[in-house]
């Protein structure tokens, strides 16, 4: 058997033991979602988004991309939120990166990467704005941890810019956004603490959407 067949009897396992601890398991997936939270994480294969906050499935709406890019122009990544927060109110958007990303270092690195410039962009451009910041760390690779979350940081931003989550905000008082790292090293996640309401103020003077 190789292992993309492999694939399929792993399904029927995983069938097998969601029935044996709950026999009701897949009727109650099929109902309608209600998940509180809309995960915003990178396409790393080593992050399986619900199993790190310990959730089942139905739990979290999720979408990926290369280093957990939030991006006006990334019309996938705003159909989500707007479908999060619009149709699904959720309560919480949370962007999460992880330590050791390679779109992080492969934005650190000053290489053409063709197809990947435009996206990577995006982290250069964080690093710009906090150069300052970065430059003074002299080890490679805390500086590379540090550019991860400042990500994680400028990315949350992107969020709340959008007028969805502003105009929900006001309306309900959710969502709030939150920023996390995931530490691959022991498997913990790290809240940044981001402050929703001091952001939201800043971004609300020139980015004031909830009209």
């Amino acid at each position: 058997m190789n292992s993309y067949q492999q694939l399929f009897e792993n399904n029927k396992k995983w069938v097998a033991q969601k029935k044996a601890g709950h026999a009701n398991f897949f009727e109650e997936l099929a109902k309608e979602q209600k998940p509180e939270f809309l995960y915003i994480g990178c396409s790393d294969s080593r992050v399986p988004a619900n199993e790190i906050m310990g959730l089942e499935p139905g739990d979290v709406f999720v979408h990926r991309n290369i280093a957990n890019v939030v991006n006006s122009i990334d019309l996938n990544c705003m159909s989500v939120i707007n479908y999060a927060v619009v149709h699904l109110k959720v309560k919480y958007i949370i962007v999460c990166g992880h330590y050791n990303c390679g779109g992080v270092k492969a934005a650190m690195e000053p290489r053409d990467l063709g197809i990947l410039n435009p996206w990577l962009r995006n982290i250069r451009d964080v690093y710009r704005h906090h150069q300052d910041e970065l430059d003074r760390i002299q080890d490679d690779s805390r500086r590379y941890n540090r550019l991860v979350e400042l990500n994680v940081v400028e990315q949350c931003i992107n969020v709340i810019k959008t007028a969805e989550v502003q105009q929900c905000y006001k309306a309900n008082g959710f969502p709030r956004v939150a920023g996390w790292v995931f530490d691959l090293h022991n498997g913990e996640l790290i809240d940044l603490n981001i402050d929703f309401e001091g952001h939201l103020e800043k971004v609300k003077k020139i980015y004031n959407l909830d009209v």
